[in-house]
């Protein structure tokens, strides 16, 4: 079985337990205006440039099996109708101002990866996360994965936000340790407006991941003008307390490491922009989760 995976991040420190290796798989069905891998969105590879990066050695150009490359003013011009991300350009781009992200890859290519670090995760207690876009738009290759690695004796964590039918995840389960999971808002309209999809199916699959015994975190990407109000904050609290179980809630503060790779994937930025929370608003929403009763802390 095979399956397109865009990164395979080795040392992850924020991804779970112990010190991991964290998949990360293309393709998802959410649009945040705040997304920092934008690059994960499109299942397919895609092409991403460098400008930077160039040498001026023009071996790309006689590469490309599309025409879809040229030589502009300043920098190598991609005709994004042209390109077909085949990565013959990228293959002979030795100064990686062009790179195919996204390659297809079969279970044992990706365990083979992640099991080189296995004498860190059991002095550590680490294992495998399964990141993205969202793993669950690569169902089969996903749930295939996580009981590869459980059958390795690796601790496996799913980082995922919930947009996904309930029966691809029971699939998963029984191979996995802990699930990250990915809460952006309680207010539908809201969240419709923030990710392009609705939030029933969501807080639906949040109930249901809390009936399970499968370690559950609460993440919530912090993002001011969207989410970052301590009423809101404490809105998705209190929706945790009504939950089977205790489960804890860690803020995720936006970053803008993101927003320079639009334009190496030659889009448009989104029209709604997001700026980093302040220190003090970020303890001011901390505390009101604590309010609640709920464990809460912001990622380290």
């Amino acid at each position: 079985m095979t399956g397109i995976v865009f990164d395979i991040k080795r040392f992850a420190i924020h991804d779970g337990p112990g010190i991991r290796t964290t998949v990360f798989l293309k393709g998802c069905p959410l649009r945040c205006y705040w997304c920092h891998n934008p690059e994960s969105q499109d299942p397919r590879p895609v092409l991403i440039q460098y400008p930077r990066n160039c040498i001026a050695c023009h071996a790309c150009l006689e590469a490309c099996p599309n025409n879809a490359l040229s030589l502009g003013e300043t920098q190598i011009l991609i005709d994004r109708s042209r390109c077909r991300a085949c990565g013959a350009c990228a293959q002979v781009c030795y100064a990686q101002a062009l790179v195919l992200l996204g390659r297809e890859m079969t279970v044992e290519e990706v365990l083979a990866e992640v099991a080189k670090d296995r004498a860190f995760y059991e002095t550590s207690g680490g294992g495998m996360t399964l990141s993205g876009g969202e793993p669950m738009f690569q169902p089969e290759f996903t749930t295939a994965l996580l009981q590869a690695a459980k059958q390795e004796g690796l601790h496996t964590a799913l980082d995922t936000s919930g947009y996904a039918r309930w029966e691809l995840y029971q699939a998963a389960l029984p191979f996995t340790d802990l699930i990250f999971f990915d809460l952006k808002h309680t207010d539908p309209l809201a969240h419709q407006l923030g990710a392009c999809v609705d939030n029933a199916l969501i807080l639906e699959n949040l109930r249901r991941f809390a009936e399970t015994s499968v370690g559950l975190l609460v993440r919530v990407p912090t993002i001011p003008g969207f989410n970052a109000t301590p009423e809101q904050i404490g809105a998705m609290a209190r929706l945790l307390t009504t939950l089977p179980r205790p489960v804890p809630m860690e803020l995720l503060p936006y970053h803008r490491l993101g927003e320079g790779k639009y334009a190496s994937l030659g889009q448009a930025p989104p029209e709604r922009q997001a700026t980093p929370p302040e220190p003090a608003l970020l303890n001011a929403l901390v505390q009101a989760a604590r309010e609640t009763g709920v464990v809460c802390k912001v990622e380290s």
